[in-house]
């Protein structure tokens, strides 16, 4: 009887201490395309979104962000009002600092980015500001490995936007980043975040979720909140003709815990036109 009693101690005991050291590596990930700071949104602006945009990432405690459409002035706000964070990435344009960036913001207390790098989605992706077959503009995407100093466990991170008019683009990108992604992560975990321009039966998306590696993290777990689409125009666009264009996706490696899809009204505006995605992990294997 004493060692049954015994055997249940040590095993409750074990179990909590599974639980607690999931709950210590467990990384919050957020995808976020911010809206570019566009003089014609009127009150949607984003010198009247720009305070809660920094501000959510105190409020949802992410760890990491792959954000879209960030312009320099809009990145230098960013890490102004979050100092916690650091970031990796450059304008798409020019390879510096001019364009939009798909920048990788990450909490500098956490993580130590040990590679990184950018590629331009094109038919000559070494080329900064490249454009690729039927895309309107330059897309980039933008990669690190990086280093948990919680957990130890190293795993690749990557972040893009598509492009919003060329359908052969869209595709042949898709194709491209995950060619890419196989190459840069080999056998570490990976986290994919970006706007897709696309919803999950797209072709862009068919031909992640097809490669059998990668998977849409909304449909690894049954703990999801929020609403089923993701760009919705600061709210102009009709509830029918809203899509899921966001999306984190994520290797084998990666346990997810929660989906969170984040709509809400900020004063007159919103956070953006599209809502941050946020979603908690763990990496299950690694190098």
């Amino acid at each position: 009887m004493k060692n049954t009693h015994l055997f249940r101690l040590l095993f409750f005991a074990f179990m909590l201490a599974c639980m607690t050291t999931n709950a210590q590596e467990e990384i919050r990930v957020m995808t976020f395309n911010i809206r570019l700071d566009h003089a014609g949104d009127g009150q949607h602006n984003w010198r009247f979104r720009k305070e809660a945009a920094a501000e959510l990432l105190s409020l949802e405690n992410v760890d990491i962000v792959g954000t879209q459409e960030v312009l320099k002035n809009q990145l230098n706000d960013f890490l102004s009002g979050a100092p916690a964070f650091a970031s990796i990435g450059v304008g798409r344009f020019d390879g510096d600092t001019l364009g939009e960036y798909s920048a990788i913001l990450y909490r500098k207390a956490r993580f130590e980015v040990l590679h990184s790098g950018n590629f331009w989605l094109s038919e000559t992706p070494d080329v900064a500001g490249s454009k690729g077959w039927d895309a309107a503009c330059e897309r980039i995407v933008t990669w690190a490995v990086m280093k948990d100093l919680v957990s130890n466990k190293t795993f690749v991170f990557m972040n893009t936007h598509f492009d919003h008019i060329g359908h052969v683009a869209r595709k042949n990108s898709a194709i491209m980043l995950v060619e890419k992604a196989k190459q840069i992560a080999g056998d570490l975990p990976l986290i994919l975040t970006g706007d897709f321009n696309g919803n999950h039966e797209s072709d862009p998306i068919q031909v992640i979720l097809k490669s059998g590696w990668l998977h849409d993290s909304g449909q690894l777990t049954a703990k999801k909140s929020g609403p089923k689409w993701s760009f919705h125009d600061f709210g102009r666009l009709p509830i029918a003709e809203r899509e899921l264009i966001d999306f984190i996706f994520v290797t084998d490696g990666i346990q997810v815990n929660s989906y969170k899809n984040i709509f809400k009204e900020i004063g007159k505006t919103f956070y953006s036109d599209h809502n941050p995605i946020l979603v908690e992990l763990v990496l299950k294997s690694y190098k």
